[in-house]
C-alpha cells in the first residue's frame, strides 16, 4: 500500500455534499468573524478584552475546520464503494471477530461520514481501522487499546457498502 492510498477518504455523495455545504458556509462567514474582531478591537485595551480574544479564538477554530474540510474534500473518493470482497479497504463493511468471540459489523470509512443505523463507522486512521486496512478475509491482526494493551481481531467477511 502506498502513502497515497491511505490519504484517500471514502465518502458517500450525501456526506460529501453535507461537508461541502459546511465548508461553503464557513467561508461565507469569514467576513462576519473579521468584522466582529474589528469591532472588539475598537473597544480598547486588548489585554483585558475578553470579547476580542473570544472572537480571535472562534476565528482560529473556524479556519482550522476550513483547512480540515478542504483537505478532506480534496482527497475524497465519492460514492464508489470498492467491489472487492476479499480485502478490507475504505468503503467496505467489515464483519470482525474479537478475542472474546464477539462479532461486529463496521464501515471502514471517514468519521465525517456519519452514522448509518446500527453500523459503526471506523476510520482507517484509528488503531482498529489501521490494523484492518488491507487485511484479507480470515486474517487476524492485532491493534493497540487506549489503556496500552493489545487486542486481536479477525476479519470474517468484507462486503461493499451499499448505503
Amino acid at each position: 500500500m502506498t502513502v497515497t492510498d491511505t490519504q484517500v477518504t471514502w465518502l458517500t455523495q450525501e456526506a460529501f455534499d453535507r461537508l461541502k455545504n459546511e465548508l461553503d458556509q464557513l467561508i461565507a462567514n469569514r467576513p462576519v468573524i473579521a468584522a466582529e474582531i474589528n469591532a472588539r478591537r475598537e473597544e480598547g485595551d486588548l489585554k483585558e478584552n475578553g470579547g476580542y480574544h473570544a472572537a480571535r479564538e472562534e476565528q482560529g477554530q473556524q479556519e482550522a475546520r476550513i483547512r480540515q474540510l478542504q483537505e478532506l474534500l480534496r482527497t475524497a473518493q465519492v460514492g464508489t464503494a470498492p467491489t472487492s470482497t476479499d480485502v478490507a479497504s475504505p468503503g467496505t463493511v467489515l464483519t470482525v471477530r474479537y478475542d472474546d468471540d464477539d462479532t461486529e459489523q463496521v464501515l471502514l470509512g471517514s468519521r465525517e461520514e456519519g452514522s448509518h443505523g446500527d453500523l459503526q463507522v471506523i476510520s482507517p486512521n484509528s488503531p482498529l481501522g489501521a490494523a484492518l486496512l488491507g487485511a484479507k478475509v480470515g486474517e487476524t491482526r492485532e491493534y493497540s487499546l487506549p489503556d496500552g494493551g493489545t487486542m486481536k481481531v479477525t476479519l470474517v467477511a468484507v462486503e461493499p457498502f451499499t448505503g
